[in-house]
This record gives C-alpha cells, sequence and structure tokens, in this order.
C-alpha cells in the first residue's frame, strides 16, 4: 500500500506554504496586494449592506482616523509616567465623556480596549468592592435577561453568580422581578441604555431607587448608547433618565469605537468617584521586575486607539455628533415604518435610536427564511432568538439605502411566504435549531464544537449557508442522536405551524 504521509498532496503542500514563516520576506506590496484579496469574501460595509460591527463614516473620515492612529502608531499606554501623551489623551476623552453624561468633576475613569473589557472591569471592581466593605464571599450579580453577553463572561471570569431578570411587556427589565432577586450576596445591579437585542432603554430611574435604596451599585452599559443618546436628547428626542443625573447610577461604560465613530478598540469605563475607580486598579508590588501598577485589563495598550478616540471627538464636535445623530434616528424611524407597513411582520417593542428589531407575525412566513434570503441579495443579516427576529444598528450612511433596503425585504417576505422548506436549508435551519432545541446544554456542546473546529489547528471556517435539516449533504460529520432528535422535534413544530 503506498504511504500518503511521505508524499503530501498538492493542497497539502499549498496549505503549508500558506502557513510556514518564508525563508525570505516577501515585498511589501505583494503582500498588500494579498491583503486585500483576503477580503472579497467579507461583508461590503462601505456599501452599507452591513447592520452590525462597523461604523463606517465614509473614506475622509476613515483616512484621518489612519493617520491620527499612525501618529501614536508604537506609543505603548502601558506606563502612563513614560507616554505622556497617551494620558493626556485619555484624559480628556473621559472627561469629555464624563460630561455627556452629567457626571460632576468626582467622576473618573479609564479607557479600555472596547465594551467587554469596561463590563468586565466593572464585574471585577464590584466584586473586589463588596468582599472588602461587605465581607461577600459568594457574590451574585443582577442582570437582565437581554444584558450584553460581556456581562456573562464577567460572571465566568471572576466568579460571579448571574442572577437573570425577565423583562416586562414593554421589553424592558421587570423591575419587580429585580427587587425579588437581591440578596445579601447582590453586588451589583445592570441597567442598559440600550440593550442590544431590541434597543429598549432599561428603567434605569427605577433602578436606580432601587440600588440607592439597598445601597448596592448601579452600572449602566452605555456601550451602545453612550455616545447617541446624550445628542438625541439635545435634539428634543423623548430619552429617559439614564445617566448620571440618576443618583443610584455609581458606573457608565460606552463605546468610542461605536457612535462615537473612533477607531477599534476604544472604550470608556467611568465611576462617579474615584473611591469606586480604586477597586479597578491593580499593583503588584513585589515582581524582580519592578513595581507593577495597572489600571484596567491590557498591559500593553495601543496608543493609536487613544489618539484616534480623542481625534474623533475633537474633529466630529458637538454639532457634528447632533446632526449624525438626527440622521440615524431619522433613518431608524424610516425602517420602522417601512417594515411595519409590511402585513406579514412587526418590529419589536417602541425602541428609540439606533437600534431595533423585527420578527414575523404570519405562520406563514419564516423570519430566518428571510433573513437567508436577503443575504443572497448582498445584505449581512444578524440573527436573533427568543422571540426568532432579525437585527439591525442603523448608521448615518444607511441613510442612502432605505428604499432599497425595504424593496428587497418585501420581495423576499413574499417570495418566502408559504414555503416552510425554506427553513430547512441553510442558516434558517441552523438558527431555527439552536432557537427552538429545549435543550440548551446541547446548543452549547454543539456551537463549542463549531468553535473549536474554526480555531483547532486545521482552523476550519463554519459556513451556516451549507447546514440542512433534511440531510446530510455536503459531507462532513453525521449528526449525533441528539441533534437528529432535536432536527426531528423542529421539522414536527415547522409542521404543526403550518397547520394552525
Amino acid at each position: 500500500m503506498k504511504d500518503r504521509s511521505a508524499a503530501p498532496g498538492k493542497d497539502e503542500k499549498m496549505k503549508k506554504a500558506e502557513t510556514c514563516l518564508p525563508k525570505k520576506g516577501r515585498s511589501h506590496k505583494e503582500i498588500l496586494n494579498e491583503l486585500r484579496g483576503f477580503g472579497k469574501n467579507d461583508p461590503d460595509y462601505k456599501k452599507s449592506r452591513t447592520w452590525s460591527l462597523v461604523y463606517y463614516l465614509g473614506e475622509g473620515h476613515t483616512r484621518f482616523l489612519q493617520q491620527a492612529y499612525n501618529y501614536y502608531f508604537s506609543a505603548n499606554g502601558l506606563n502612563p509616567t513614560v507616554f505622556q501623551s497617551l494620558k493626556r489623551m485619555e484624559s480628556e476623552v473621559v472627561r469629555i465623556t464624563a460630561n455627556l453624561h452629567h457626571g460632576d468633576r468626582q467622576v473618573a475613569g479609564v479607557m479600555t480596549s472596547g465594551g467587554t473589557e469596561s463590563c468586565l472591569l466593572a464585574v471585577k471592581t464590584y466584586r473586589d468592592m463588596a468582599r472588602e466593605q461587605k465581607k461577600i464571599k459568594k457574590p451574585e450579580m443582577v442582570l437582565p435577561t437581554t444584558a450584553h453577553v460581556a456581562w456573562e463572561k464577567g460572571a465566568k471570569y471572576f466568579g460571579v453568580k448571574a442572577v437573570h431578570a425577565p423583562l416586562d411587556k414593554s421589553l424592558r427589565v421587570d423591575i419587580k422581578a429585580v427587587k425579588k432577586l437581591i440578596n445579601k450576596n447582590t453586588v451589583m445591579i445592570l441597567g442598559s441604555a440600550p440593550e442590544y437585542p431590541h434597543g429598549m432603554i432599561d428603567p434605569i430611574e427605577e433602578l436606580g431607587e432601587i440600588a440607592k435604596d439597598k445601597n448596592i451599585p448601579l452600572h449602566v452599559d452605555a456601550c451602545l448608547g453612550g455616545y447617541l443618546l446624550p445628542f438625541a436628547e439635545m435634539l428634543g428626542y423623548p430619552v429617559p433618565a439614564w445617566d448620571y443625573r440618576v443618583e443610584g447610577v455609581t458606573s457608565i461604560s460606552a463605546d468610542t469605537h461605536k457612535y462615537g465613530f473612533s477607531a477599534k478598540g476604544a472604550s470608556t469605563v467611568t465611576y462617579r468617584s474615584i473611591e469606586i475607580l480604586k477597586y479597578q486598579l491593580y499593583v503588584y508590588e513585589n515582581w524582580p521586575g519592578g513595581i507593577f501598577a495597572s489600571p484596567a485589563l491590557l498591559g500593553t495598550r495601543p496608543g493609536g486607539a487613544y489618539a484616534a478616540a480623542w481625534a474623533a471627538l475633537q474633529s466630529i464636535g458637538e454639532n457634528g455628533y447632533r446632526k449624525l445623530t438626527k440622521t440615524i434616528i431619522e433613518t431608524a424611524e424610516k425602517l420602522k415604518a417601512g417594515i411595519e407597513a409590511i402585513p406579514e411582520l412587526e418590529v419589536l417593542g417602541k425602541p428609540m435610536g439606533s437600534v431595533f428589531a423585527y420578527r414575523s407575525k404570519s405562520r406563514e412566513v419564516n423570519i430566518y427564511a428571510v433573513g437567508d434570503q436577503m443575504e443572497k441579495l448582498g445584505w449581512q443579516i444578524d440573527r436573533l432568538q427568543f422571540p426568532e427576529a432579525l437585527h439591525a444598528m442603523v448608521t448615518p450612511l444607511h441613510a442612502g439605502i432605505v428604499k432599497q433596503y425595504l424593496k428587497d425585504l418585501r420581495q423576499t417576505v413574499r417570495m418566502v411566504k408559504g414555503k416552510p422548506e425554506l427553513s430547512e436549508k441553510g442558516a434558517a435551519a441552523m438558527y431555527g435549531l439552536i432557537a427552538n432545541i429545549p435543550l440548551r446544554g446541547m446548543v452549547r456542546k454543539n456551537v463549542l464544537k463549531m468553535f473549536a473546529e474554526m480555531y483547532g489547528p486545521d482552523a476550519k471556517m463554519i459556513d451556516p449557508t451549507t447546514t440542512s435539516l433534511s440531510s446530510d449533504e455536503g459531507g462532513g460529520d453525521k449528526p449525533d442522536f441528539a441533534t437528529r432528535m432535536a432536527m426531528a422535534y423542529l421539522r414536527v413544530k415547522n409542521r404543526f405551524r403550518k397547520q394552525d
């Protein structure tokens, strides 16, 4: 028998060549051309075909941010006494943010690498503060079910039990449920402004009253709204109180690289006083390399991100942010009105701002199948579960594609209507399966397996459009017994949905 290991095939040789360090350095031109080619299958965000991940204001703004970033490309914010320029920029970004959030001069904070780091730091801070001040050894925090997953990460990483409060009929956290979930081990309460899935602002004033009464910190996750809601209020939109004007609020996270339109990754986390922030800081005094102090999670902190964040705030200014916010909200309102005009669809709740979700109210229209068909028309679609819905985060440049998006959506709904077989193919099948399986542990296990394959030695890419409920076509491992049972469960559910 031929020894296959002795003579690797062409594909194997190519893969080896691509993943090995070249013996001789390649030309800059060749490398840059190849890098451009890597993105050929990426979503076309420059033409406003995406609804998340990217906050793009055009090439002029992008080039400006690149220039600002490059001025401090090699600068490192690890030691604020060395690159004092970075500390100045960080301090000014934090102060501008605190002012936007109606904080007084006592508010203190830091810049971080993104919303997740900001959220993780708040969990760590309140855990440690409660440990010292209240001697809490088994910390818990009360989160709305719509809290960003970063808070679940924080719970896992820092050993804080996440206790979930359900939503009320308006899709905001249920205040009565929050009150019932608080106990002697509660180290913090969370509210979102707004939350990611539906764009709703939690009742921060009422949460603040609870927090003040119980002497428990209240963090407002404004990673999405932190640089949009202040300007919406200036424009006269009915924005409920959510920031430091609410007495019980003790900290706020806000992402500069979202609606601050900075370069990634840049966020802020601020606290009502330095006395709270002190619990976030880390100092180790016995290292042979010297005394080490760090204000956040990262050691090395890229200076370019500081510079681009500072530059974005300075270049856009209050008037610029007002104009951008006005465009965003008006565009979102046009989109929501157009969606509501489609008889088979409805917007979830009454979101005010840039974020919303919509679902099918017709048993003949599978919303995930709508998402699949929209993607075939060139749109990048995000999907939600509980309930099944499609999602959008609006940016200023979406103003130019409202008519096309709604036209495509109407066409897609007509095409999908009455065709349940479309829910058993492509991403609709995978997302439908994930959203409807009652065995959530199995969902976690299978998603973990897919991610392990993506980050394993073979670096397999997962394409949800090749998933099928009805067969194992396309190769790959056959589904295990539990997965086959889940597929059967979903097929039966779809059949009864059609009969109803």
